[in-house]
């Protein structure tokens, strides 16, 4: 599958900039729980406990705070300075996750950035870069396989 390249549009960036991030950082975390599971639970990822990470999505104007526990993923409120910024744009952040591209060639291109705790950054993208993770499929995040998700977390 080729994934065109997109920039998210300036007016639809502004729009986004002034609206609250918590929200689309809860939709994030669990698409990322449910994409990734186990692997957030790695004992390797056991430093990025607690640390405050901003995904800064660059032409959306979106900032995305989380953190990881023993149970994965979590969004949070930004309360202090995040240890770790990683900044991309939406497409880039798409082909990642696609594993259609690979994080050095972004750095290196300076489409991908870390800012912060660059040692957790490293961390996060060796240990992923390490790990088998199987062929993402988006119809993982299909909205009634999230909204099922979201109901048993909510309810347990």
């Amino acid at each position: 599958m080729n994934i065109p390249t997109f920039t998210i549009p300036r007016p639809l960036g502004n729009i986004l900039s002034v609206l609250p991030g918590y929200p689309p950082a809860v939709l994030f975390v669990h698409a990322a729980n449910l994409a990734m599971g186990d692997v957030l639970r790695s004992e390797v990822l056991r430093p990025l406990q607690g640390k405050l990470i901003n995904i800064h999505v660059t032409d959306a104007r979106v900032d995305l705070y989380l953190t990881l526990d023993s149970k994965g993923m979590v969004a949070c409120r930004r309360s202090r300075e995040p240890e770790l910024t990683i900044s991309a744009s939406a497409s880039d952040f798409v082909l990642l996750a696609l594993r259609k591209e690979d994080p050095d060639t972004l750095f290196f291109s300076r489409r991908l950035r870390m800012e912060g705790d660059t040692e957790l950054g490293l961390l996060v993208k060796n240990t992923l870069d390490a790990l088998e993770l199987p062929p993402f499929d988006i119809r993982t995040l299909s909205p009634a396989r999230v909204l099922s998700e979201l109901r048993t977390r909510l309810l347990s």
